[in-house]
Formats: structure tokens, C-alpha cells, sequence
């Protein structure tokens, strides 16, 4: 592969990576409430997300899912209906911080399952996302020449994969300094609410995406 090329790429991907989405406002309401560890978690989804998007994409099966409107169609709407149901369990969390007695749960059971359901969150929110498929789509045939092995096209998702991962270490780490502002019911009260109504946007405009 032509290094120009690869960097051009790693261009590209920057920039996609680091304007506003989920994925950013999920890390965002991640770390202040559950810790550094589970902002990691929510990054490693993402990186398993693109390596999904990508085989898609390198065998031809992301193509149905552009070209065919009932497959995007329903793609998009589960997305959507994704981004949602975690926008109003986020606000359900909110409003039931005042009126609802703690439990104790064990450290080590609660960290385990933050840890794990906060993998999947990040998994789920990057693999639903058919802006991730459509960008592949578009990239693969401008940084790929034909006749190139499908190690290549991997070479670029691993690529996509580093710099997620370190854009996204970079915001966990600047997050987690605020974790202990977190610890108060009236901040979590906050942060639920406005991601909950920020990721119930995302999937309203995601519902209204078309296919180009």
C-alpha cells in the first residue's frame, strides 16, 4: 500500500473520528459516572465496531445495505431505535435518582458489570451506525486500487481503529478528572438528562438519514 495514501486516510478518519456523534457523548456520560475503566470499554466497543463495519464493507455486504432501501431502511431504524432507548433509559436514570434508595451491589460486581455493559454500549452504537458503513464504502475505492488484497483494506481499518482508540483514550483520561464532581446526586441528576435528550436527537436525526 502506498504510504501517501495511508496517511491521506488516517487523514480523513481524523476527522471523522473527532467531530461531535455518539460515540463522543457516550464516553462523555461513561467516565464521570462509572470510571476510567469503563471509558476504556466504551473505546474498545468502538475499535470492535470498525473492524465489523470494515469486513462488511471489504465483502461487499455493506453495499445492500446502501443500494437497497428496505435494508438501510431497517439498518438505520434500528440504529435509531438504539440511540433512543439509551436516551431514555439515561433520563429514566435521572429521574429516579431522587426518589429511589441505593443498594449496595459489591465493588467488584458492580465494576465487572459497568466494564462489560460498557463494551457493548460502545459496540452496539458504533456497529448500528450506518454512517460508519457508508464511510467505508466511500473511502475503500479512493484508497484502495484494484487488485489490492483485503489485507490492505484491513491495514487501513486497523488504521481507523488506532486513531479512534487514541482519541477516545485521550477524552476518557481528561474525563476522569472530573469523576469525583460526579459523586453528587444533582450532577448525575444533570448529566443523565442532557445525554439522554442529546442521544434521543442523535436518533431522531439519524431515523431521518438517507441514503445517498
Amino acid at each position: 500500500m502506498d504510504i501517501n495514501n495511508l496517511i491521506t486516510f488516517i487523514a480523513v478518519a481524523s476527522l471523522l473520528v473527532i467531530s461531535p456523534g455518539p460515540n463522543g457523548f457516550l464516553i462523555a456520560k461513561t467516565v464521570p459516572l462509572f470510571g476510567q475503566k469503563a471509558g476504556f470499554a466504551n473505546a474498545a466497543g468502538f475499535v470492535g465496531a470498525l473492524y465489523i463495519h470494515g469486513t462488511l464493507s471489504i465483502f461487499g455486504i455493506s453495499i445492500l445495505l446502501v443500494q437497497s432501501g428496505t435494508a438501510f431502511f431497517i439498518f438505520k431504524m434500528l440504529g435509531a431505535a438504539y440511540l433512543v432507548w439509551i436516551g431514555i433509559k439515561a433520563i429514566k436514570s435521572a429521574f429516579s435518582q431522587t426518589h429511589t434508595v441505593p443498594i449496595e451491589v459489591p465493588q467488584d460486581i458492580q465494576k465487572s458489570s459497568s466494564i462489560h455493559n460498557a463494551f457493548l454500549e460502545g459496540l452496539l452504537t458504533n456497529t448500528l451506525n450506518p454512517k460508519v458503513s457508508m464511510f467505508y464504502l466511500a473511502a475503500f475505492p479512493q484508497f484502495i486500487s484494484h487488485g489490492d488484497s483485503a489485507l490492505n483494506a484491513y491495514v487501513l481499518v486497523s488504521a481507523h481503529a488506532i486513531v479512534n482508540f487514541i482519541w477516545f483514550s485521550t477524552m476518557v483520561m481528561a474525563l476522569a478528572r472530573v469523576k469525583n464532581v460526579a459523586n453528587s446526586t444533582r450532577f448525575k441528576t444533570w448529566l443523565n438528562s442532557i445525554t439522554g435528550v442529546v442521544f434521543i436527537g442523535f436518533g431522531a436525526k439519524l431515523a431521518l438519514l438517507k441514503s445517498n
